[in-house]
């Protein structure tokens, strides 16, 4: 069953390379795209299953042990997300089918959309820190076509600075690498977490664990996120949500997984200067998002607020905390890329972003306006919906390391992120109907759907948590206790 770890990286390379061959044919590329995303989905149910029975699950490629091979590693934050990630794409590709245009379906959107997601599954499973970046390269170079698909001057602009960042970052990377393996000889994370432990972690291989900080905080839009808003901002509606649901996760999910299972050693200075650094971002985020009368803008400082959310429970380092992180993040992926196709779809109705210029949408589109509403309550943490478990153990976990002005933060954040987006539902949805004519008679056909499952998953989540607790315990049990994966990984002879 090891083998089943390598499908969801496979699967949509294989598909898209496919379809790349039949570049004419959309319908194809629909139904392959669909058929590639719902056998991953598949594929991930059936690795959890095996994990919670058996364990970790690892395949070592081309027979070679580790930590001399390379390693695909399945623990169950990992599913998880690879799961979650297969849900979000597939609703993203339905309302594509409505809305992203001939054009761009021509010009390879499909298989630059499921390269992404090859990427995006090869960040989680992957085992080996080069690896890691390799895969986020296969992300970032399709992200690079995506966000400049249709060459409008907006997204022309935007996508140059978010092709200099990203460039820049992967050379912070590089160089990050380099000097790990010349101190370790070693990029397996497993065996890096085993010679660290040995050596200790010193002020120089601190300094290298800063530096990893800053080059997985650029990718998460965490302090140094000045490149996102922008950015997100520029592309279609479906490939926006995709970016906001799943890059920055890639790069919150290797802070996670490289702080928690390398780097943990002197959380005095990594994890406080985490904690400094997921504060400032949060404050910045819901300053952003209050300031604003654009819809896109306001959404966009959203993914930011939240990005320092999720990191605010790796800071703490406890069991709630990470608790916490893992459900918040389930939640976040889900939710923003339902918020960016609403707010999308906002803008395709009105034929403006700008709040002012509308108001009324609720009596022309009740079911949409109600998607919208239950969306804003989830995304500020509003029980009983998604994102109000992952809140109350982000904040249990700060408080239970002593990060008192963290939770505190966090808990102010939520209350400007619930104003700012409740600013879009009472001046564009509520009043008196005030569109343009034509937005009267436009049907939303096609977009309700995939809007309508996110919105089911979200209060899911939030009421149902209970279903899926087992497995996120179990995905913290392996965080905190970094023996589980290396056993898993190396076996028992390199656990002390």
């Amino acid at each position: 069953m090891g083998n089943l770890v390598i499908f969801p990286i496979i699967i949509p390379i294989i598909v898209g390379m496919i379809m790349v061959i039949f570049r004419k044919n959309i319908r194809l590329h629909r139904v392959l795209s669909l058929v590639a995303v719902i056998s991953v989905f598949i594929i991930s149910l059936v690795l959890m299953h095996r994990i919670k029975i058996e364990g970790i699950q690892v395949l070592q490629l081309g027979g070679w042990e580790a930590p001399f091979g390379v390693s695909m590693v399945a623990d169950m934050l990992a599913v998880i997300l690879v799961m979650v990630t297969s849900i979000v794409t597939f609703c993203c590709l339905i309302y594509a089918f409505k809305t992203i245009g001939e054009k761009r379906e021509l010009f390879y959107f499909y298989p630059l959309f499921l390269f992404l997601i090859t990427g995006v599954n090869g960040s989680f499973l992957t085992g080996d820190i080069f690896n890691l970046f390799v895969c986020f390269e296969v992300m970032l170079v399709s992200s690079y076509v995506l966000i400049s698909l249709g060459g409008m001057k907006i997204q022309l602009r935007e996508s140059i600075k978010y092709i200099l960042v990203n460039l820049i970052s992967s050379f912070l990377f590089l160089v990050a690498v380099a000097y790990l393996y010349a101190m370790t000889g070693t990029l397996n994370m497993a065996h890096l977490s085993v010679r660290i432990a040995e050596v200790g972690q010193d002020g120089v291989m601190t300094t290298v664990a800063i530096l990893f900080l800053i080059v997985f905080s650029l990718k998460a839009g965490l302090f140094l996120f000045f490149w996102l808003p922008g950015s997100y901002s520029a592309p279609p509606t479906a490939i926006a949500a995709i970016f906001a649901a799943l890059l920055t996760k890639v790069g919150i999910y290797s802070i996670m997984r490289v702080f928690t299972l390398v780097f943990y050693h002197e959380p005095e200075v990594t994890h406080l200067l985490i904690g400094i650094l997921a504060a400032i971002t949060m404050l910045l985020g819901a300053f952003g998002a209050v300031a604003y009368w654009d819809v896109k803008k306001i959404i966009t400082y959203n993914v930011v607020v939240g990005v320092g959310f999720i990191l605010a429970g790796v800071a703490s380092l406890t069991a709630e905390g990470i608790t916490g992180s893992i459900y918040y993040l389930i939640h976040d992926m889900i939710v923003k890329a339902l918020i960016f196709l609403l707010g999308g779809t906002i803008i395709y109705f009105t034929g403006t972003s700008h709040l002012k210029e509308f108001s009324g949408i609720m009596r022309l589109q009740p079911k949409f306006g109600w998607m919208f509403f239950i969306a804003a309550l989830s995304l500020s943490g509003i029980p009983p919906l998604s994102g109000f478990l992952g809140k109350i153990f982000i904040t249990e976990g700060t408080f239970a390391s002593g990060y008192f002005w963290l939770g505190g933060i966090g808990l102010l954040s939520s209350l400007m992120v619930l104003y700012s987006i409740m600013k879009i539902f009472m001046v564009g949805f509520w009043g008196y109907t005030d569109v343009p004519e034509e937005s009267e008679t436009k049907s939303l056909k096609g977009m309700l759907l995939p809007m309508g499952i996110l919105t089911a998953l979200t209060i899911a989540l939030g009421v149902g948590a209970e279903g899926i607790s087992e497995y996120v315990d179990l995905a913290v049990e392996t965080i905190m206790n970094p023996n589980i994966y290396i056993e898993a990984v190396l076996g028992g002879a390199f656990v002390e």
